[in-house]
C-alpha cells in the first residue's frame, strides 16, 4: 500500500524490452535505504517489485498488462519518475489510501498557471468517471491529490508550488499522458452496494 506522498524523482537508466515483458533501471538512491530484494516501490503510481539493486540504482521486470495498461513503456533513459516505497505502519499516513493499480491513463487537455496555484485538467476514460467526486481523492501518476472540479469526463486538479516542484507534474504538457488510479475505496462500495438496489435479485 502507497499514501501517494512522492519521495524521490528518480532518473530511468535504461528500459530493455524483452519480448512481451521489459527490465526497467532507475537510479535513485534515496528510495532504495531500507529496502531489500522483492520490496514494493511505486513508479509513477505503478507498483513494482525490486529485482536488483545495488544502493544507487534498482531494477524491476514489468509484465505484459502494466505495460499496456500504464505509460511506463514509453519511457526511455533520461526520463524522470515519481516514486514512492510501500508505507510503514508505523508512520503517518499521508495522503490517501493507493494500490499502485493503474486503472487507466488520461490526457491532459488543459494546464492553466496561476499565482500559487496551477490548474490541470485530465480527460478521464469512459467508465471512471463515476468514481471521482469533487474535493474527493485521486492518484495520478502516484501523487495524492484532491479533485478541484468535474465536468462531464473531465477532471481538474489543483497544485501547489511543493507538489509542481518535487514532482513530475512540474513539467507536464497539454497532451501528455498520466497514470490514473481512482480511489479503491468507492469501487469497494460499488460492488457491495449492488446486491442491495432494486431487481439486484433478478439479475443473478
Amino acid at each position: 500500500m502507497f499514501t501517494g506522498i512522492i519521495e524521490e524523482l528518480g532518473t530511468v537508466e535504461t528500459l530493455e524490452h524483452r519480448g512481451d515483458s521489459a527490465r526497467l533501471t532507475l537510479r535513485s538512491p534515496q528510495v532504495l535505504e531500507g529496502i531489500s530484494l522483492g520490496d514494493s516501490i511505486a513508479v509513477s503510481g505503478c507498483c513494482l517489485t525490486v529485482a536488483a539493486q545495488d544502493g544507487r540504482a534498482w531494477s524491476a521486470d514489468v509484465i505484459t498488462t502494466t505495460l499496456e495498461a500504464t505509460s511506463l513503456g514509453s519511457l526511455s533513459a533520461g526520463d524522470r519518475v515519481n516514486l514512492e516505497r510501500c508505507v510503514r505502519a508505523d508512520g503517518r499516513l499521508d495522503g490517501h489510501i493507493v494500490q499502485g493499480h493503474v486503472d487507466a491513463v488520461a490526457e491532459i487537455v488543459g494546464r492553466a498557471e496561476g499565482e500559487g496555484t496551477t490548474l490541470l485538467h485530465l480527460s478521464l476514460p469512459d467508465g471512471l468517471e463515476r468514481y471521482v467526486v469533487d474535493k474527493g481523492s485521486i492518484a495520478v501518476d502516484g501523487i495524492s491529490l484532491t479533485v478541484a472540479g468535474i465536468e462531464a469526463e473531465v477532471v481538474t486538479i489543483g497544485l501547489i508550488p511543493e507538489t509542481l516542484e518535487r514532482t513530475t507534474l512540474g513539467t507536464t504538457q497539454v497532451g501528455d499522458v498520466v497514470n490514473l488510479e481512482v480511489d479503491v475505496l468507492a469501487k469497494y462500495v460499488e460492488k457491495l452496494s449492488a446486491s442491495l438496489l432494486p431487481g439486484a435479485g433478478a439479475r443473478r
